[in-house]
């Protein structure tokens, strides 16, 4: 940092090396602290890496400090064996061909934390395998230490009060909250297999889909309500215990119900706002967190709208085939650090689900506790626009898309789009926006411009090509940078541009017959 330069943080908010989806932040003391599951650099299943937390001062979000390991896979007892409910992944013919690209079987999926009565802090996550496979059949497990940061020790796992790991509906990612010293437990997940008319007539179909559940055909019609949707359970003391019967918070079946547009998929996490439940969630569109209140934690929730889009879907009416970026999985949640609101989200990067990058952004919940949806940005946590002068990496880019960008799934795409990527060279990585094909936009939002009269991009191009610049995606062009071909070499491109003093944003839109990429852009 240049002695002068004030501090910024954008998105995403921690080091471009980190990758920590499923983002549940919590103020303890005078730090927030951001939980989630840890995904690696150009993965090839989802949270390949073991938990670690980061965290900062809420009075500076530019100053965020790497917590360590605080808690390993291998602590569980679940790890590297074979236990009940992993024993179908040798039935998955996909994760038992890849398993040797992987670093072991099982992984934690997301988790939560919260200060137990006895002063102590709680960590709840699932368990996992190699594309998923066992993450819907395993018990809650519970891990314990004496502060937010760990190092954290396994507990046990949520339990009845014989000692048997509680198994009730589909045990996914768990979230906690301590409501006034009653500790409730949220989680569970959403597919809708039971409306399928050859769900036990079809072998296939029950071999892919009901027996990733862990549970017989004849278990899961037993649920008389649904072994799906999102449910709770009251914790006793001890934090492993359960003191009442586990039940749906909102209905599984939402035809009808304010919840159809945007019904249940996954990402419960429960937040008390006043004397208002605020129930946060991924929905079935799977590229927003939404929300519901209620004014019990348990029960009578309505449906309040998207908080968060990772491709800016439903923003200002944005529809989905309009993009702007790859979509994909999404978790986290809201937080309110030094009197300022906040969504904790993730994006995807390396074209798949399996490297996602933790973002956030300021919201507003208004007097009547709605939360208008929020554009994404690359400004997020800072107090307000990025500065409009020196240099940043490409890969804070906050939309990056060719038109017609995919939605992300259990896989890493094959064909070519753009993408935020990273290559090592000896002992350099570079990170940077790839595959950028004529046509391409690129968008950061939002600077606070001054006297800037010129801009250099340090870039790579095949055969050269150029990149129009505007300050708002359907503005006037404002300046064109030309390309010449790099063989291979980063190469810095400067040309005049004409940015009008204020607050703006910067799109690139590149034009050329091959493909380019992108690694630093300099306001000068």
């Amino acid at each position: 940092m240049e002695e002068g330069k004030k501090k910024q943080v954008y998105n995403p908010y921690l080091p471009l090396h980190e990758y920590i989806p499923d983002g549940e932040p919590h103020v303890f003391g005078d730090r927030v602290y951001v939980f989630g599951s840890h995904d690696k650099e150009g993965g090839t299943t989802f949270c390949m890496l073991d938990y670690v937390t980061w965290s900062a001062p809420v009075d500076d979000l530019t100053d965020w400090r790497y917590e360590g390991v605080i808690y390993k896979a291998s602590q569980d007892p679940q790890y590297g064996s074979e236990t009940p409910w992993f024993n179908h992944v040798e039935e998955n013919t996909a994760a038992s061909a890849k398993r040797d690209t992987v670093d072991h079987l099982q992984y934690m999926y997301a988790p939560d934390v919260t200060e137990g009565p006895d002063g102590r802090y709680y960590l709840y996550y699932a368990m996992g395998g190699d594309y998923g496979v066992g993450g819907y059949t395993c018990p809650i497990s519970v891990a314990v230490a004496d502060g937010p940061a760990g190092p954290y020790e396994f507990l046990g796992f949520v339990q009845y009060p014989d000692g048997t790991p509680m198994k009730r509906y589909v045990c996914f990612d768990p979230a906690v909250l301590n409501d006034g010293g009653t500790v409730r437990l949220y989680y569970g997940t959403q597919y809708d297999f039971e409306e399928r008319p050859d769900f036990e007539e079809n072998p296939e179909y029950m071999r892919q889909e009901v027996g990733m559940f862990g549970r017989t055909a004849e278990e899961i019609r037993s649920y008389p309500d649904s072994i799906m949707g999102p449910v709770t359970v009251t914790l006793k003391p001890d934090m492993l215990t359960i003191a009442d019967e586990p039940r749906h918070i909102i209905p599984y079946r939402v035809k009808g119900t304010s919840f159809e547009e945007h019904p249940f998929f996954e990402a419960s996490s429960m937040r008390k706002v006043g004397e208002k439940y605020y129930f946060v969630y991924s929905s079935m569109q799977n590229h927003e967190l939404c929300y519901a209140t209620s004014d019990h934690p348990d029960r009578d929730f309505t449906f309040g709208g998207t908080i968060v889009s990772n491709g800016d879907v439903g923003y200002k009416g944005r529809a989905s085939e309009n993009r702007l970026n790859m979509t994909g999985t999404t978790h986290g949640s809201i937080v309110e650090i030094n009197g300022q609101w906040y969504v904790f989200y993730h994006r995807l990067t390396h074209k798949s689900d399996y490297s996602r990058q933790a973002c956030a952004e300021k919201i507003e919940i208004l007097p009547d506790g709605s939360i208008p949806q929020v554009e994404i940005t690359s400004c997020g946590l800072n107090s307000g626009p990025l500065a409009g002068r020196g240099e940043y990496p490409a890969a804070i880019c906050c939309n990056l898309t060719n038109g017609h960008m995919p939605h992300g799934s259990n896989r890493i795409y094959d064909f070519s789009f753009p993408n935020v990527n990273h290559r090592t060279v000896g002992e350099k990585t570079e990170r940077f926006v790839s595959e950028i094909c004529d046509g391409t936009l690129i968008g950061y939002k939002y600077f606070e411009f001054e006297g800037v009269s010129r801009l250099r991009l340090t870039a790579a191009s095949e055969s050269g090509g150029s990149f129009e610049v505007r300050i708002s995606p359907e503005g006037p062009t404002v300046g064109e940078l030309l390309l010449s071909p790099t063989e291979g070499q980063w190469k810095s491109f400067e040309g005049t541009v004409e940015i009008p003093d204020g607050i703006h944003g910067l799109f690139l839109t590149f034009h050329g017959e091959g493909t380019a990429e992108l690694l630093f852009f300099e306001f000068i």
